[in-house]
C-alpha cells in the first residue's frame, strides 16, 4: 500500500511533468523567422496539430494518473506499481520531446539570413518533384540542412520515435550543395523514396524482379539478387533523372566521388548499389529516358576517373557482370506497369518528353533572353535545364550559383504571397456566399 509520503512524492513528480509540458509551445510563437522562410501552411498545420495532439492526450494521462494516486486505487496499490506508472508516463513524455526536436530541427534553420528563405525555395522545388497528382495526394515537404554529402528523408506516413504517424516529409539535404544545381539531385533522389512509397513502387518491382531471377539458372541469378536488393536506391535515382535529367547524375557523381576504395567497394547489406554501379545505372537510365550521346559521354568520363585496374579478379568480374546487365534492368524498372499508375508505365507517368537534352538547350536558350520565363516556370524544369547548360558549358559555377539563390529566393516569396492572396480571398468567398 502506498504510504503518504510516496504519494507525495509521486504526484510532485507528476505535477512538474505537468509544467514542462506547458513549457512545450507551438512552434508559430517563438521560431523567429522572415514570412518568405516559413514552411507551407499545409505543413504548418500538419505539424502543429499533430503536436498539439500528443501533447493533449500526455496531459490527460498524467492528470488521470494524479486522480488515480489519490484515489481508492492508488492509495491501495504498492509503491512498485505507482512508480511503475508514473516511468511509462515519463517515458511517454520524452517521446513528445522527441518528437518536439524533429521538428525544431527542421524549422530552427529558417531564422538564418538567406538560409531560411532558400529553405522555402527548397520546399517548393521537392514540392513540385513530388507532385504527380493523377496518382496521388502528396503530403506536404519540409527541407533543412546538415553537415555530410549525403541526403535524407523521414517520409511521411511513417511512425515516429514513441508512435504516431508523420504527418510531413522531412528532407535533410547537404549544406555543402548551396546553391548549385547538384542540390536538385541529392533533394529529389529523397523525394522519390516518398514517391515509390505512395505508389508502392518498390514491392511491385520486386515482384517482377523475383519472377525474372526465377527464369535463370545461371550466374545471372545472384545478379537478379543484387538488383532486388538495391531497388529501393535505384527508384529514388529513377525519379531525380526523371525529374531533374543530367543534374541528376551529375550531382551523384559529386556524392560518390570518394576514394577509389570506397567507389569500387562490394557491401551486400547496404541498400545503395556499388557507387561505380551506381553511376552507371543512372546514366544508363537517362539513355533510356533521354536518348542522347550525353549520357554515353558521361559514363567513359567516370570510367577514365575510376578505371578498373587493379581491383581483384573476383570485384571485377562481380562489377563486369553488374553493368552488362544494366541494359535489361533498366528497361524492365522504366517500362514496369505497377498497378497504382493505373496501366501507364514508370516512363509513361513521369511525361519526360520536356526534359529532353535538346529541348532543355532550347528553353535555357530563351530564358537568357527573357529571364521572366524561367521565374514562371516549374522548379524542377529550372533545375533540370541549368543543369543542361552546366553539362553543355553554357553557364559557369558562379552564373550557376546566383541565379539559383536569386530563384530559391523567388520560389519562397511567390509562395508566400500566393498563400497570403488566398487567405485573403476566403473572407470574399465567405461573404458572396452569404
Amino acid at each position: 500500500m502506498a504510504t503518504k509520503a510516496v504519494t507525495t512524492m509521486l504526484a510532485g513528480e507528476a505535477r512538474a511533468l505537468l509544467t514542462r509540458l506547458s513549457r512545450i509551445k507551438p512552434f508559430a510563437l517563438y521560431e523567429p523567422m522572415v514570412p518568405a522562410a516559413a514552411i507551407s501552411p499545409v505543413a504548418q498545420t500538419a505539424v502543429e496539430g499533430y503536436l498539439d495532439r500528443g501533447r493533449r492526450e500526455l496531459r490527460t494521462q498524467i492528470h488521470g494518473y494524479l486522480e488515480w494516486l489519490n484515489g481508492a486505487d492508488g492509495r491501495a496499490a504498492t509503491p512498485p506499481e505507482a512508480q511503475r506508472l508514473l516511468t511509462l508516463l515519463r517515458l511517454r513524455f520524452n517521446a513528445v520531446l522527441s518528437q518536439f526536436d524533429i521538428f525544431a530541427d527542421a524549422l530552427t534553420q529558417r531564422s538564418e539570413h538567406e538560409t531560411g528563405i532558400w529553405l522555402s525555395g527548397l520546399d517548393a522545388v521537392a514540392a513540385d518533384a513530388l507532385a504527380l497528382p493523377a496518382y496521388y495526394q502528396a503530403p506536404p515537404v519540409i527541407c533543412y540542412l546538415d553537415r555530410g554529402a549525403g541526403a535524407a528523408i523521414r517520409r511521411a506516413r511513417t511512425r515516429l520515435p514513441g508512435g504516431g504517424e508523420n504527418p510531413v516529409a522531412i528532407i535533410r539535404v547537404p549544406r555543402e550543395r548551396l546553391v548549385g544545381s547538384g542540390i536538385a539531385s541529392s533533394l529529389v533522389h529523397e523525394v522519390g523514396h516518398q514517391a515509390a512509397a505512395l505508389l508502392d513502387l518498390v514491392n511491385s518491382l520486386r515482384v517482377v524482379l523475383r519472377e525474372r531471377r526465377e527464369q535463370d539458372r545461371d550466374a545471372q541469378t545472384s545478379l537478379w539478387t543484387l538488383w532486388e536488393r538495391w531497388i529501393s536506391e535505384v527508384v529514388a535515382d529513377f525519379w531525380s533523372v526523371a525529374r531533374v535529367g543530367i543534374a541528376s547524375t551529375l550531382g551523384l557523381i559529386s556524392v560518390v566521388s570518394l576514394p577509389k576504395a570506397f567507389v569500387f567497394r562490394v557491401n551486400l547489406d547496404d541498400p545503395h548499389p556499388v557507387p561505380w554501379i551506381r553511376v552507371k545505372l543512372s546514366c544508363a537510365i537517362g539513355q533510356a529516358l533521354y536518348p542522347h550521346r550525353q549520357w554515353g559521354d558521361l559514363a567513359r568520363l567516370w570510367e577514365l576517373l575510376y578505371p578498373m585496374e587493379g581491383l581483384d579478379i573476383q570485384k571485377k568480374t562481380l562489377l563486369v557482370g553488374l553493368e552488362a546487365g544494366i541494359p535489361e534492368f533498366v528497361s524492365l524498372m522504366v517500362h514496369h506497369r505497377p498497378k497504382s499508375l493505373r496501366g501507364r508505365s514508370l516512363m509513361e507517368a513521369m511525361e519526360v518528353a520536356q526534359r529532353q537534352p535538346g529541348p532543355l538547350a532550347a528553353v535555357f536558350d530563351r530564358w537568357r533572353t527573357a529571364p521572366a520565363q524561367m521565374y514562371r516556370a516549374p522548379p524542377s524544369l529550372v533545375f533540370a535545364a541549368i543543369g543542361q547548360a552546366r553539362a553543355n558549358g553554357n553557364i559557369s559555377p558562379e552564373k550557376e550559383s546566383n541565379i539559383l539563390a536569386k530563384l530559391l529566393t523567388h520560389w519562397a516569396l511567390r509562395s508566400t504571397l500566393d498563400t497570403s492572396a488566398i487567405c485573403a480571398a476566403i473572407p470574399q468567398t465567405r461573404a458572396l456566399a452569404t
